[in-house]
């Protein structure tokens, strides 16, 4: 899936020198202690670094580019484009293959597109831990990761992202069961192999930034799980950074009365 960048005015702040990769990727490592567990990071007066996103009650790429940037202990301001923007509602509402969102501007640097972001946050912070040590397992961490960001197409249709809803004993109907059940069997594989609470063992990576959503979704939607998937489901709802975000979403003014509709 491609991503299309958005107007200059949401770009970096280029007024500084940019640091060299291994400085960026020291101090990341350093305020990765913190953010690891999903904790913010202190933020400076004037940081280099923008992270763009739109809704936090909908959109759902969205909250993988936050959370990936928390788990590499980024410093980043962030920078949002209202939903009201008909290219955001048409993203949202799955009426565009191309999301503008979210999007990091790092020095003088543009990065569209969730993989593409995780994968340069790695880059720049390996102590991080973004991707797991072990080459075996880092190629599965890709794969599941890449499935989320092409795939589950009617899962996203048929329970779209609403932070601030509730839907108990929701009808889910026959097109998304066969996405929750691969979902579901993705997390029980994982974490039976790797040991939990996280995808990937004791430290969060990328594949639970990528999964985070549907965990909301999960909830919002009341859909029943196993035991080990409702476990991993909760650890990841409270996660420190997944609070936030939904503490945030809950309060946001923006609504679509398109994704509130009483089901």
């Amino acid at each position: 899936m491609s991503r299309s960048s958005l107007p200059e005015s949401t770009g970096a702040d280029g007024t500084g020198a940019p640091a060299g990769k291994a400085a960026r990727a020291s101090k990341s490592a350093a305020a990765s202690a913190s953010s690891r567990s999903g904790s913010t990071p202190h933020s400076p007066r004037h940081p280099q670094t923008t992270l763009t996103i739109s809704s936090k009650n909908y959109s759902s790429w969205s909250l993988r580019g936050f959370l990936l940037c928390r788990l590499a202990g980024l410093d980043f301001a962030e920078a949002r484009v209202s939903a009201d923007d008909p290219s955001i509602r048409a993203e949202l509402l799955l009426q565009s293959s191309s999301f503008l969102v979210p999007r990091l501007d790092h020095d003088g640097l543009r990065i569209w597109d969730t993989l593409a972001i995780g994968e340069y946050l790695h880059e720049i912070a390996p102590e991080a831990g973004l991707l797991p040590k072990d080459r075996a397992a880092r190629a599965h961490c890709r794969s599941i990761c890449g499935e989320m960001h092409s795939g589950f197409a009617n899962l996203r249709s048929a329970l779209p992202m609403n932070v601030k809803a509730h839907h108990p004993g929701f009808k889910v109907w026959t097109g998304a069961l066969a996405d929750i059940a691969r979902i579901v069997a993705i997390w029980n594989e994982c974490l039976r192999a790797y040991g939990g609470p996280y995808l990937f063992g004791a430290a969060s990576t990328m594949a639970d930034a990528m999964y985070a959503p549907v965990c909301s979704r999960f909830m919002t939607y009341d859909v029943p799980l196993d035991p080990l998937s409702a476990g991993y489901r909760d650890t990841m709802l409270a996660f420190p950074a997944m609070r936030e975000w939904s503490a945030a979403a809950r309060v946001e003014p923006d609504e679509m009365e398109e994704l509130d509709v009483e089901f």
